[in-house]
């Protein structure tokens, strides 16, 4: 239970329990959790997109455990954990930079000297899997508790390491020899809890190790990490005066794990109450460029990514030689879960984008790539809010031949007319405009509808020559398209584009107004 918070200080970048607690800054009470995960279990893994408070959430447990009763004053678990009860921590955190496999086997056998020699033992193994089961055990033997181990970002190695498959490949099965260890020490561990970015397939990183828990996508654990709207009220409420609470929410909620509400990233929250404005601030703190490549290199429909139909299975499959966009725009954060549905006796995901932030931003990073600059969108804005349609037809074309061919030549949508939809649905949805991409009417699915400025602009695509007779504007026409929108009482305009096969060049523009 979120408690109200008197002090008032932003924990921005503040990892650590201890520093928030002692300087008086905000806190969002998640020890209901934790006393919830210890009563019910022993071994756990939790996947969560950077920059939500997971390193918070291992130093927290790390503090309570070992004993560190005056940091927990006034939170839930506070009043019903035996403090006596002390246990030696072993927390590692693998968030470093490593150019090689024996740069990363180095700093986890530095890392275990550092928590012997706190202990005052010694870790005398030259291999990290070695060397963590004498730390184990050792602690263990020293001082007669159960051991809780730690482990933070326990996948960054091999993350960071995707664009060059082999050191990533080595890096896995450095760390695979290390968690293997875990299980063979059942007996000297009180608790372990392994946090990460992605969850990696159990064959490939974790199958000596089938007792670990994933509570990912456990409902029950939905909001351990992030800030649900409850939340934001108690311990906020100062830092929301003179703030759009609608726009906060469409700005940076909306991130779900199977939970009965979404939660907002912590970071955005945080950077936003500090400088008072909205702004990309977790997605500009470090999207990978591997990941837009991705998009890019599979030819990925901007539009289809904001209505994905998986399994859960395939969310959690993942590794190095093996792993789909969506996975990985889901594990990183850049998608969410919409709707759990039953397929037969299969349960399927509906993923979208999150919020506003998101959305925005790996749009205008997608046509940045592409090379349909994204800053021409005060432009766009411009044209339309005049509705001058000789412009836009002009920006448009500028926009498509500023594409390079190896992208369209990669491109295997049928007709094209996908891939052109898609890429028109960037240029809109990057700069913010009211977009709704294949909109169901009950003449069929329409291609984009744009609702800007008291005006309603319905785009039909087509690719010339088509074996379907007539132009995009009669389509726009024959099938009635305007009907759904009449009752807003706004001008309405009809927009037929056309692109050649041949060319891949934008060849056709009408527009009717009615």
């Amino acid at each position: 239970m979120a408690q109200p918070n008197a002090a008032g200080k932003l924990p921005i970048g503040i990892q650590t329990f201890r520093d928030l607690r002692e300087d008086g800054c905000y806190y969002v009470d998640k020890t209901a959790f934790i006393g919830q995960l210890i009563d019910n279990g022993k071994f756990y893994f939790l996947s969560r997109p950077r920059r939500f408070g997971k390193s918070l959430l291992v130093d927290t447990i790390k503090e309570l455990f070992e004993g560190s009763e005056p940091l927990f004053a006034g939170l839930d678990i506070h009043r019903r954990w035996d403090w006596n009860a002390r246990h030696p921590v072993a927390r590692l955190d693998l968030s470093g930079s490593f150019r090689t496999p024996a740069e990363l086997e180095l700093n986890l056998l530095d890392q275990f000297a550092d928590v012997a020699d706190q202990a005052g033992i010694a870790v005398d193994a030259t291999t990290a899997a070695v060397g963590l089961r004498q730390l184990i055990r050792r602690l263990r033997r020293h001082l007669d508790k159960r051991v809780v181990l730690l482990i933070d970002e326990y996948d960054k190695p091999i993350l960071d390491a995707l664009a060059d498959p082999s050191l990533a490949r080595a890096n896995r099965d450095l760390l695979h020899g290390v968690y293997s260890i875990i299980k063979a020490c059942d007996a000297d561990l009180e608790f372990v809890l392994l946090t990460g970015v992605s969850r990696f397939s159990k064959v490939s990183l974790f199958s000596g190790l089938n007792n670990l828990a994933d509570i990912t996508l456990d409902k029950r654990y939905s909001s351990l990490c992030g800030y649900t709207d409850a939340e934001l009220d108690a311990v906020f409420a100062d830092q929301l005066a003179g703030l759009d609470r609608q726009a906060i929410r469409d700005w940076y909620d909306g991130y779900n794990w199977l939970g009965d509400e979404s939660v907002y990233n912590p970071y955005d929250i945080l950077l936003l109450f500090d400088r008072r404005e909205f702004d990309a601030y977790w997605f500009e703190t470090g999207t990978s460029t591997y990941l837009v490549d991705q998009l890019v290199e599979r030819s990925v429909s901007a539009v289809a990514l904001d209505n994905v139909l998986t399994t859960g299975e395939l969310l959690s499959d993942f590794d190095v030689d093996r792993a789909s966009v969506e996975t990985l725009l889901f594990q990183s954060g850049y998608l969410t879960i919409r709707a759990a549905e039953h397929q037969g006796r299969r349960q399927v995901f509906r993923l979208g984008y999150p919020n506003r932030e998101v959305r925005l931003s790996l749009t205008g990073r997608l046509l940045d790539r592409l090379g349909a600059a994204s800053e021409r969108g005060a432009a766009l804005a411009r044209l339309l809010r005049a509705n001058d349609f000789e412009g836009l037809e002009g920006w448009l074309r500028s926009a498509f031949a500023g594409i390079p061919y190896q992208w369209h030549t990669k491109n295997n949508i049928a007709d094209y007319e996908g891939y052109y939809a898609s890429v028109f649905y960037a240029l809109f949805a990057a700069e913010d405009f009211h977009v709704a991409a294949e909109d169901a009417t009950s003449r069929g699915r329409l291609d984009m509808a744009v609702d800007f400025n008291g005006n309603i602009y319905l785009f039909e695509f087509k690719v010339v020559p088509s074996r379907a007779d007539g132009s995009a504007i009669a389509q726009l026409r024959e099938r009635n398209y305007a009907e759904k929108y009449r009752n807003r009482n706004c001008p309405i305009h009809l927009v037929g584009v056309e692109f050649s096969r041949e060319t891949r060049t934008l060849v056709g523009f009408e527009v009717e107004t009615i």
